[in-house]
């Protein structure tokens, strides 16, 4: 459960970064996909609503 704890806390830090900051939309802009800028919300608040549950279960299961 610890692996899955920290896999869980990594992806929602990095993508909590991606989402309240302006790093993919630089990012894509500087490589040519700055049409995609706008799909970002269907795909960034989903991941991180999946790595938050990670997290929590990966802590709570070790408690157990």
């Amino acid at each position: 459960m610890k692996k899955m704890a920290k896999t869980g806390l990594v992806g929602t830090i990095i993508t909590a970064i991606c989402c309240f900051t302006p790093v993919l939309v630089i990012l894509l802009s500087g490589i040519g996909l700055a049409a995609w800028v706008h799909y970002l919300d269907y795909v960034l608040w989903p991941l991180l609503l999946v790595f938050v549950v990670i997290a929590i279960i990966g802590l709570v299961g070790k408690r157990s």
